[in-house]
Parts: structure tokens; C-alpha cells; sequence
């Protein structure tokens, strides 16, 4: 059995712990946290748990196997490098780092300890986001030719980070899965409205290219009057619209597209064939995101699977928001991305 500690429980912290805790496969031996009051709610809750102020008590606990840090982003490098140099796995809530140079150390320490390094890249474990794989991998939707993202609400604004880093790497994460493929440009434009003393942006837009032309679009803002988390996918066969905001009807598959006429000899013969099918609403799954990608991590651990979310591929989408962001700073200007190999 894989013995697990959590450092951070603030606004994501108590989910994770609460699906941990829930797996027969893993025991919750400790949890740390700068809030005694949250430590003391969390211990009525677990009573069997540890807490503690003092997160060194997690990295350098003799029995702990495992590490959850769902701490702020900016915090991530420092803890995470002192639980590999612990010699214990480590889960990373996104985005990885904030640079794709501390990324890049986490993964050397991790592959130098034979240490699991996963990042948590929710929405990969999502069934919706998965019968969206299957669907574009069987070509029930046809050719991909371009993806529109937007996550918006109002708030929560951040002061250590912009809305690009705190809501895009949910889409990022998720058109690279979907597609096999990582983007090969990316351009975007953004604004700070509120915070314009600190310089952060709390509305972003984001376009993705991807080397064989399809296109990836993300509205990311923290200054919308409605909360929405919706994707709509337009191939040349059908069309997908996921709602992850709807109770029951997550995926919506469309019967629509448009076609043109194979043959024509004149201009005046030229026609564009519309089509309007059903609508379609597959069943899905209801288990809940994060179980999945906590039983996920502990089957990486114990060998039974191949990490999804790798830090490999949490420094992918570190990458593609730098080039984003420097995107936004040269108002607008596409920049290349290249990946390490």
C-alpha cells in the first residue's frame, strides 16, 4: 500500500484529499498546511491523518511514499525538488512551475531518483474529455479542423499569477491530449482591467497552430458575467459541442457540416451542400475526475500503468505559456515553439 502526504489545503487541496482518502490502494498518513484552522476542520474530517504546519514533516517523513503539493503555482519548484531530493513520488497540481527551466530541473531530479513525477492536468481524467478522444480518434467527427475553448467567470483574481497561467493550462493539457500533437505557434492578446497596478491580466485570448493547420482558439478571463467551461469541435464530418457546465448533456455530438459538390464544370454548378442530422448525446462515465487521477498516480507508482500527465508533459504546456504571454507582452506577435525532445 502506497503511503501519501498532501501539502497545500486550501481551495483544491481538500478534494485531492478527499478522493485519496477513498482509495483502498493508498493511506493518507499526513497533510500540512500554514492554516491551523484549516488543519483543525481537516482533522475532524480525517481524524486518523496527521496534520502540521510544517511541511518538512511530509518531505522527510520515513514512511510517506508520496507527495500531493496543491500549493500556489509559485511555490511549486521549491517544495516539489525537496520531495524528490526526499526520495518520495510527487503529484504537482498545474501548471508545473512557473518556468520551463525549473520543469526541466524537477524532471532531471526525478529521472536521476527512478521517482514518478506527475502533474495534475485534471481534465485529462475527465470522462467527457476521453469519449472526446475516442470520437476524434475513430474519425467519427472526420478531420479536426479547429477546436474553440472559453473558461470564463467572474474571478477569482490572482496576484501571483495572470488568467493566462491560471485557466489555460486546463485547455492546453487538453487539446495536446486530444490531438497527439503539441501547437507549433502561438499568438495571443491580453488586457489587465482590474489589476492594473500589478500588471496582471484578467482577460486573455489565445490561438493555437498546429502543424498539420488545424486551429485551437482559448478565452480565458476572470472578468466575464457568467461562468462558462465550453469546447465546441468542428470536423468535416460532425461537430461536438462539451459542456462542462451541464448536468446531463456534457457532449452534444452534431450531425452537421457542410459539403462541397465533387464534380462541377461551371461556376454556376458549384454548390455547397449543407447537412442537418441528428444530435447525439453519448453516455458517459460518472466517476469523478480527480479519483481517477489519484488511482491513476498510485497504479504509476506501483508500475501498472504509464503516466498520462508526466512531467514531460507539464513542461509542454509550461512552454507554451511562456510563448504565450511573450506573445501578449509583443502585442500579439505569433512565436514559434519547440519542445525539448
Amino acid at each position: 500500500m502506497i503511503k501519501v502526504g498532501v501539502i497545500g489545503c486550501g481551495y483544491w487541496g481538500p478534494n485531492l484529499i478527499r478522493n485519496l482518502n477513498g482509495l483502498p490502494e493508498c493511506e493518507l498518513i499526513a497533510i500540512a498546511d500554514l492554516d491551523q484552522s484549516r488543519l483543525d476542520h481537516l482533522a475532524r474530517l480525517y481524524p486518523a491523518t496527521q496534520t502540521t504546519t510544517d511541511h518538512t514533516e511530509i518531505t522527510d517523513h520515513p514512511d510517506i511514499d508520496a507527495v500531493i503539493v496543491a500549493t500556489p503555482m509559485g511555490t511549486h519548484y521549491e517544495l516539489g525538488r525537496q520531495v524528490l531530493e526526499a526520495g518520495k513520488h510527487l503529484f504537482l497540481e498545474k501548471p508545473m512551475a512557473t518556468s520551463s527551466d525549473d520543469c526541466r530541473k524537477l524532471i532531471a531530479i526525478a529521472d536521476e531518483r527512478n521517482l514518478q513525477l506527475m502533474v495534475g492536468h485534471t481534465f485529462l481524467y475527465a470522462s467527457p474529455v476521453r469519449k472526446i478522444k475516442e470520437l476524434i480518434d475513430s474519425g467519427e467527427l472526420g478531420d479536426i479542423y479547429y477546436v474553440n475553448f472559453s473558461r470564463v467567470n467572474l474571478g477569482i483574481f490572482q496576484k501571483d499569477a495572470n488568467v493566462v497561467w491560471d485557466l489555460a493550462p486546463h485547455d492546453i493539457s487538453m487539446i495536446c491530449y486530444l490531438f497527439g500533437d503539441c501547437p507549433v505557434r502561438v499568438s495571443a492578446q491580453g488586457h489587465c482591467y482590474v489589476q492594473r497596478d500589478l500588471g496582471i491580466e484578467d482577460v486573455a485570448f489565445v490561438a493555437l497552430e498546429f502543424g498539420d493547420g488545424r486551429l485551437a482558439h482559448i478565452h480565458v478571463s476572470w472578468l466575464d458575467p457568467n461562468k462558462i467551461r465550453r469546447a465546441t469541435f468542428v470536423g468535416s464530418r460532425k461537430m461536438l459541442v462539451y459542456d462542462d457546465i451541464s448536468a446531463s448533456e456534457k457532449i452534444r455530438v452534431f450531425d452537421k457540416g457542410v459539403d462541397v459538390q465533387p464534380h462541377y464544370d461551371t461556376f454556376g454548378e458549384f454548390q455547397l451542400l449543407y447537412r442537418s442530422g441528428d444530435v447525439f448525446i453519448p453516455h458517459l462515465d460518472t466517476t469523478e475526475p480527480l479519483k481517477t487521477e489519484m488511482s491513476h498516480f498510485i497504479d504509476a507508482i506501483e508500475g501498472r500503468d504509464t503516466l498520462l500527465s508526466s512531467g514531460r508533459d507539464g513542461l509542454r504546456v509550461v512552454q507554451v505559456l511562456e510563448k504565450a504571454c511573450e506573445s501578449i507582452r509583443k502585442d500579439g506577435l505569433p512565436m514559434d515553439l519547440v519542445y525539448d525532445s
